[in-house]
């Protein structure tokens, strides 16, 4: 909240500009002084932060943790980009602070950081280059990557040497600048939906490309924060039933210098450099602060609608790249203090294919990230963070460590402990394949869900065992230390690798747009493309592909675990063969819209919006606890396996050859009571999964698990509304059409 005496340092910060708003709002200072007077102001908290200060002047605090430098300088710009330095004189553990008085929201400002050129010992202070404040919580200003951002001489002829030469050139002209920001939004109004874990439905998505060609968006607002909180956007995702958005990288990122070079510019936004700042690109209300409040007026816009907002996070490296990379915060702030080096200090350690990794152990690395988590959660909204490559963060000092600091931190902290986190349990180094190890606060990407349930519908497993447990929840991988099923988090796809309708209409990569050679990109698709590379004509093909898409689809959301989808999966949307989208902002990237009204897609918008509403009325397939298998009292068990003679599945049958799999789910074994301590109890249902390319014969199970079956859900129809109101006795044997999922109501 904004006290009385900052109200009316606001008010006179205004006045003192001419009485025009505008000044203030924009950042724009007409007239600073040669040498501002620094007062010694607190080293707590980190960044810069608008406040009262003695005797009721208004002002801001500036905090700067730099270990191992020798001075700090302060630099203020004005609206002309003309800079005046102030020296930070106090140092208190190793921040560097100043109370600069006079300095109101909206200035524009950055470090020049003091010490020893030493890059053998790891040392990369340059005071040449001016450097973004790791805690700016806005960011005016693009990052490009000429010769002059860079601490060394980017061109030197003997490039094996060249990041030991320093380059003396000011980089002040060519970076963007923090924002001092002042916001008073308390979120008394704002209403959490904090949905449990076990009833989430995760929809990923790009605020810049869900958003950029919705035609019921003002153009103005689309690619935004804005747009994605326009009411047009938020009924698509009330519409089709997901509980949470898990957003692309939003906090501030740079463009690669490789991509940059030709011509392109990093889409994803894996290439984080402010940690506390919304990138400013998605901001419809320009970047000198009123990203912060737009941000916020999208979180709200999406919790009033009962969606929660999960970030995508990427605190395992930054835009700073190895050696050779630029120089725009933490490499001249504390080059030894921030990144993981080898041995020969000289190089940076690379557990990320990124070029650095950020040194998790050290404290202040602790805290910039813990810092970041709570100003995001508390401040900004948010409800939860996926982390990106969070093995590299779980390391110690070389190998991936479930007792590590980073994790015993979230563990303890009484913010953070409480949001949902989501791991990508892996990252390229040594030992980072983590899958099912992390501790039982985190849930996980599930990439041996997504490789079974591909392989199965392109009828390439050896047997069934690796699809039984996808489906029922991952006891193999979650069933320790009280982690429930829903610590799975299953995907099919996501924004790395073929969209939904690529997955079934190519079998290899297509990524020439990239400028790499095909290079890039992973070769492992797991990919059918039922007949024909690429789009076609023949719509035997295209019909098949369909179907494909509807069982791919209904398997996700029929398994146990909290399914994840990608935005524009449910209306056939294609990368043409892009694998690797990062670097296509463009049409390849964005969702087209117009395939909501294509009578071949239209249909296939509707069964997700179906599976989803079918998902949230049962609890037995969203359950809370891991099957049992036992025999309850009736006979019946909570999870029973069949095959397509309409028996229980021996052991034998697990390692057999199949293409059909039976699964019984008992809507009376639901372990756990409601919230009126009432026994959970649902329908039972039937789903027999076929990816056999010719149909096939299978005997409904008799008593006790069944008098009659009721079909619900038949991927092998285009229009779904001729499914339901089937009905089959118990022990009839039933045609499951080729390649389709039935999903049975039991009578």
């Amino acid at each position: 909240m904004t006290s009385a005496a900052e109200q009316r340092a606001l008010a006179e910060g205004r006045a003192a500009e001419g009485g025009h708003p505008a000044a203030v709002v924009s950042g724009v200072r007409r007239a600073l002084p040669p040498a501002p007077p620094v007062w010694p102001g607190a080293p707590t908290p980190l960044g810069a932060r608008f406040r009262v200060g003695p005797d009721g002047v208004a002002g801001t605090n500036f905090a700067l943790w730099a270990g191992g430098a020798e001075a700090v300088r302060l630099c203020l710009f004005d609206e002309r980009g003309r800079e005046t330095q102030a020296p930070l004189t106090e140092l208190t553990h190793e921040i560097w602070h100043g109370f600069v008085p006079g300095v109101m929201p909206g200035q524009r400002y950055g470090y020049r950081v003091d010490g020893r050129w030493d890059p053998w010992t790891g040392a990369r202070w340059n005071p040449a280059k001016l450097l973004l404040d790791p805690y700016a919580r806005a960011v005016d200003g693009e990052f490009g990557l000429p010769p002059e951002v860079y601490g060394h001489v980017r061109d030197w002829p003997e490039q094996h040497v060249a990041d030991t030469v320093r380059d003396d050139r000011d980089s002040a002209p060519h970076v963007p600048k923090g924002v001092v920001v002042h916001d008073d939004d308390d979120w008394s109004d704002d209403r959490r939906p904090k949905t449990p874990w076990a009833d989430s439905v995760i929809y990923e998505l790009h605020v810049r490309g869900f958003t950029k060609l919705h035609p019921g968006i003002p153009e103005e607002l689309r690619g935004t924060y804005a747009g994605l909180a326009h009411p047009a956007a938020v009924e698509h995702l009330v519409k089709l039933g997901v509980t949470a958005v898990e957003l692309l990288p939003v906090h501030q990122f740079a463009h690669e210098d490789h991509l940059l070079r030709r011509g392109l510019r990093n889409y994803w936004g894996y290439n984080s450099i402010g940690y506390f700042a919304p990138h400013a690109a998605y901001a419809a209300s320009g970047t000198t602060g009123g990203q912060v409040g737009e941000f916020k007026r999208m979180v709200r816009a999406l919790h009033t609608a009962g969606i929660e907002v999960i970030l995508d996070v990427v605190y395992n490296h930054t835009a700073e790249a190895g050696e050779l990379g630029p120089t725009l915060s933490l490499k001249g702030i504390d080059n030894r203090g921030y990144y993981r080096l080898q041995d020969d200090a000289r190089r940076f350690a690379d557990y990320t294919g990124c070029g650095n990794t950020l040194h998790v152990v050290q404290p202040q690395v602790l805290r910039l990230i813990t810092d970041s988590l709570r100003y995001w959660v508390t401040e900004m909204g948010v409800d939860g963070f996926r982390f990106d490559l969070a093995a590299a963060l779980a390391r110690s000092m070389h190998d991936v460590d479930m007792l590590s600091p980073f994790l015993a931190v979230i563990a303890q902290d009484p913010v953070l402990r409480r949001v949902k986190l989501i791991a990508e349990p892996w990252d390229i180094g040594s030992g980072g394949y983590q899958v099912g190890a992390f501790p039982p606060l985190w849930t996980e990407w599930n990439d041996r869900y997504r490789n079974a349930v591909r392989d199965f519908w392109r009828h390439a497993l050896p047997d069934v065992r690796e699809m039984g447990y996808r489906l029922s929840g991952s006891s193999d991988l979650y069933a320790w230390g009280g982690r429930r099923p829903y610590a799975s988090v299953n995907f099919v796809t996501a924004h790395d690798g073929f969209t939904l309708r690529d997955l079934v209409s190519y079998e290899s990569k297509h990524n020439e747009a990239n400028g790499e050679n095909n290079r890039d990109g992973t070769d492992d698709n797991r990919a059918w493309n039922c007949g024909a590379e690429g789009e076609t004509d023949d719509e035997r093909v295209r019909a098949l592909r369909r179907g494909q898409l509807r069982n791919l689809l209904t398997t996700l959301l029929l398994s146990t675990g909290v399914p994840m989808l990608v935005a524009g999966d449910e209306l056939g949307r294609t990368q043409r063969g892009n694998n690797n989208a990062y670097c296509q902002d463009n049409e390849i990237s964005w969702l087209d819209w117009s395939l909501l009204d294509d009578p071949a897609w239209r249909p296939l918008f509707d069964l997700t919006s179906r599976l989803i509403a079918l998902r949230h009325r049962h609890p037995v397939l969203r359950r809370r606890a891991f099957f049992s298998g036992r025999h309850s009292a009736d006979g019946l068990r909570d999870l029973a396996w069949f095959t397509s003679r309409g028996a229980e599945m021996t052991e034998g049958d697990w390692y057999a050859p199949a293409a059909t799999l039976g699964m019984y789910l008992s809507g009376r074994d639901i372990p756990g009571r409601d919230e009126r301590g009432a026994p959970v109890l649902d329908d039972s249902f039937l789903a027999v999964l076929h990816a056999g390319d010719r149909p096939t014969g299978f005997v409904l199970p008799g008593p006790p698990w069944a008098e009659g079956y009721e079909i619900v859900i038949d991927t092998s129809r285009e229009d779904q509304a001729q499914a339901p109101g089937t009905v089959h006795r118990a022990g009839a044997e039933i045609t499951v059409p080729a390649r389709a999922v039935l999903l049975l109501r039991v009578d």
